[in-house]
């Protein structure tokens, strides 16, 4: 008789999850994580970079509070007391998912667990190895830095960024997608003088055109140098000062005393032992399943970002349920991958669900837009030069928005509730018959009522 029903490796949210409910269903059930329960959500992502935006937004905050009549004395920012902080929470919250787990009889392993064959793994740090009858893979994803860039050793990435314990001068941030964004807002709402290259003409490839126009002009109006068509060549650093030197392919030489990559992540299955018993991964490194998130290999299953599908916790947390109800619960059960709504931290922030106006066109043919820019009206008193987008991709074929784009205030609050509009399959004439709730910025999403026609 194995030790477990089942062995979860990663005790992120998606693999926390599946554990749980498998054990709330009657399985002997363990987990073993090799950083700190919790994942990098929790750890060293989605948490304490919101925590993070939510610090470098005060600054614009404290300059409308002065258009809107309040007297502002002198005001400072402590970084190591803000960041003191955090780690409270992260801890916290940490805390939190290993009771739970606990608390449905779940056996927690503190330590990395590697696959050493057919329904066998090896605790690396006591070397206790454990049978399960299934195994779990839920070891998400890691940042991806190129090994081969000289200097490369002298950057930190989207893990080391928790851990800065002072805030930096100058900071130059290499990518264009969601990540490198987010911290480039970040950064420089904090007053750090902020650099962002990247190999591309507009930053977050993959969104909507709109959205990603909105966004790269949002990046120059709050202050950060943005430089295109452009990737790092050679980093160096001055060892007696600690100032480090970016050569770039356009010719041009930057200082900061931070560098940091954000130019994309890997499935995380280094060392994982996935050989010993032939799993079968793609040219990333995902890990290949069906649709009921099933390996190659016999009783043994992957979710998450290790398998690289959606990329977002929610998504991995609900594989993990419906691997835990299909396997223990005898109620097969498949994740929907169709508009799952999604939010980048930018500033200002997007909130998006279902198609962009370019993969529309191409999967429909014939699509419609309706879109509104405005000044919203917070920023009327306080002299913000920021504007709203809002765009609507509607079918003509039976007037269905298949596509809901938002870039503003409160954006990733606002799409998750139309996200429900959007997953109901409802149409433009229901967004025209919603009354509008006034004043408000969401308001625009049911008052757009001409076609927008490209000049």
């Amino acid at each position: 008789m194995s030790d477990y029903d089942l062995f979860v490796i990663g005790a992120g949210s998606g693999g926390v999850r599946a554990a749980r409910r498998a054990a709330m269903a009657g399985a002997r059930v363990a987990i073993a994580e090799e950083y700190r329960i919790g994942g990098t959500c929790v750890i060293r992502g989605c948490v304490p970079k919101k925590l993070m935006v939510y610090a470098s937004e005060y600054t614009d905050q404290i300059e409308h509070a002065r258009g809107f009549g309040w007297t502002i004395g002198d005001v400072s920012f402590d970084f190591p007391t803000f960041m003191r902080r955090l780690h409270d929470e992260v801890d916290r919250l940490s805390g939190i998912y290993l009771r739970n787990l606990s608390n449905t009889g779940v056996q927690a392993y503190e330590e990395r667990a590697e696959i050493v064959g057919p329904g066998k793994v090896k605790l690396t740090q006591s070397g206790k190895e454990i049978t399960a009858d299934k195994i779990l893979i839920a070891t998400g994803g890691t940042p991806w830095r190129p090994s081969d860039l000289p200097g490369v050793e002298h950057t930190i990435t989207s893990n080391e960024v928790f851990h800065l314990k002072e805030l930096p001068k100058r900071i130059v941030i290499a990518g264009g997608g969601y990540i490198a964004v987010e911290f480039a807002g970040v950064f420089a709402g904090l007053g750090v003088e902020t650099t962002l290259v990247y190999r591309g003409d507009t930053v977050l490839r993959g969104f909507d055109a709109d959205v990603r126009t909105h966004v790269h002009e949002g990046l120059i109006q709050k202050g950060v140098h943005v430089v295109t068509q452009s990737v790092f060549e050679k980093i160096e650093k001055n060892e007696a000062s600690g100032e480090l030197s970016v050569d770039l392919t356009n010719g041009s030489t930057l200082k900061a005393d931070v560098i940091m990559m954000a130019v994309g992540r890997r499935p995380a299955i280094e060392g994982l032992g996935l050989e010993a018993v032939g799993i079968e991964t793609s040219k990333n490194g995902a890990i290949i399943v069906d649709e009921y998130s099933r390996t190659n290999v016999e009783n043994m299953w992957a979710i998450g970002d290790v398998t690289d599908r959606v990329n977002l916790t929610p998504v991995a947390i609900r594989e993990g349920q419906a691997f835990a109800e299909t396997v223990f619960q005898d109620q097969p059960v498949t994740m929907d991958y169709d508009n799952i709504p999604s939010a980048v931290f930018s500033q200002p922030p997007v909130g998006t669900v279902g198609l962009s106006e370019e993969d529309a066109r191409h999967q429909f043919g014939g699509i419609d837009i309706y879109k509104a820019e405005f000044r919203p009206m917070k920023n009327a008193l306080s002299g913000e030069e920021s504007r709203v987008l809002m765009k609507l991709v509607v079918r003509q074929s039976d007037e269905v928005v298949v596509g809901c784009h938002i870039v503003g205030p409160d954006s990733p609050e606002i799409i998750q509730a139309v996200g429900i509009a959007v997953k109901m399959g409802a149409t433009k004439p229901d967004f025209d018959r919603t009354c509008a709730l006034h004043p408000s910025m969401a308001e625009e999403l049911v008052t757009m009522r001409e076609k927008f026609v490209a000049p």
